[in-house]
């Protein structure tokens, strides 16, 4: 087949956990021998030579183009009554390099990775005329509407209304493309069930899961010796979820911890912190990376992961691969969600204060219990969450088993 990702990002390199599902689906159809192309906007000039090294290992075809300037989009977006996460990937310049594209190669799928990027199918001018209509897959990951209303419970005017409108105009957006797509697809189960519940007339909704590569993520050869139990979290230090995370822990956890472990570190990993972020580092035993070039050393060094999410939407990356480097991770419930796992046999669930520090207690007082959670997290991970077995949906629909 010959097969066209419409993606709001360069899925290259895989550091992300939006460029890493879609990489994966990529190299998987690759691997399959389709044919594959890539089209999407240009955020950043690094984008350029990921975009040459994409192509020389595995597309065909190639088509970008920088955006303009972030806020003449999202105004133009506002004024236009559109989702500003719509809006925020949308240049005329590449819809007229898309539809150029169109007319060059006869597609069979296009797939596009995020509800943002619908609005290229929407304003094409080409994809009407063809005659032979591309299979039009859209993989929502995320459920965006939800994901914006959470954040308005949490936040004040004018943020309140901004994501109180972005909720409300994505929802009736989100409903749409499942009428006018042939499939969709998001992470969780959880999420298509919430999804099907908001809408009554959805169109076929799917449940495509977040896999790991093993190869990549792996176990520390030697358990880390340190001298007080170790925490790490990663991840993108700009996005919203991440940030309410660690600053939730530093404030509401990290003084209990401190003071049953005085010498005590959490680690904070990721590309872009915020200053809200960076300025967590004036508290005793917190540490902010910034970008690294390899995330792995973090893994192998420390002794726990910790997910304390109140805010998110979906399969959190960052705890399956926890999981892979046989790191005992403790979570807020919605950090685990539309993972298959059980508490006290692969995960440690915490809501609380007490509850996080009873379970960094427990798994420093109960080596037994340390070594269960690990194995059977590592188990876990092995057995359930190869790519392969993840993205076998996506094959069933391309080759009408669904």
């Amino acid at each position: 087949m010959n097969i066209l990702f419409l993606a709001q990002r360069v899925p290259f390199p895989p550091n992300k956990g939006e460029k890493i599902r879609t990489f994966n689906q990529l190299k998987f159809l690759a691997e399959q021998k389709h044919k594959i192309s890539v089209c999407a906007p240009i955020e950043q000039n690094e984008d350029v030579n990921y975009f040459k090294e994409l192509a020389d290992k595995y597309c065909e075809n190639v088509i970008s183009h920088e955006l303009t300037v972030k806020p003449f989009r999202l105004i133009k977006g506002l004024l236009k009554g559109q989702a500003l996460s719509v809006a925020n990937f949308y240049t005329k310049r590449l819809q007229s390099k898309f539809d150029d594209l169109l007319q060059q190669e006869c597609f069979d799928v296009v797939i596009c990775t995020s509800s943002a990027m619908a609005e290229y199918i929407y304003r094409s001018t080409s994809i009407k005329k063809l005659k032979k209509k591309p299979m039009l897959l859209m993989d929502f990951m995320d459920l965006d509407s939800d994901k914006w209303q959470q954040y308005a419970q949490t936040s004040n005017w004018p943020m309140k209304w901004v994501y109180q409108r972005e909720a409300k105009i994505l929802a009736k957006y989100e409903q749409q493309i499942t009428h006018d797509f042939d499939v969709s697809f998001f992470i969780a189960d959880a999420e298509v069930e919430l999804f099907n519940s908001r809408c009554s007339h959805a169109g076929k909704v799917l449940t495509m899961g977040n896999g790991m590569d093993t190869t990549a993520f792996i176990p520390a050869t030697i358990s880390p010796n340190n001298e007080a139990p170790v925490f790490l979290f990663t991840g993108v230090m700009d996005y919203k979820p991440n940030i309410d995370a660690v600053i939730w822990f530093v404030e509401t956890v990290w003084p209990s911890i401190l003071t049953k472990y005085k010498k005590a570190r959490f680690i904070i990993a990721g590309m872009n912190p915020t200053s809200l972020v960076n300025d967590l580092t004036n508290i005793t035993g917190i540490e902010v990376t910034g970008f690294v070039d390899d995330i792995l050393p973090y893994y192998h060094q420390s002794d726990y992961f910790v997910a304390p999410f109140r805010l998110a939407r979906g399969v959190q990356n960052k705890v399956l691969q926890a999981f892979a480097c046989g790191l005992p991770v403790i979570s807020t419930p919605m950090g685990a969600e539309g993972i298959d796992c059980t508490q006290d046999e692969h995960i440690l669930i915490a809501n609380s204060e007490i509850d996080f520090l009873s379970a960094a207690e427990r798994l420093e007082d109960d080596k037994a219990f340390r070594a269960k959670i690990k194995n059977n997290a590592l188990s876990l991970i092995h057995e359930h969450y190869s790519w392969q077995g993840k993205l076998q949906v996506l094959d069933d629909v391309l080759n009408d088993r669904l």
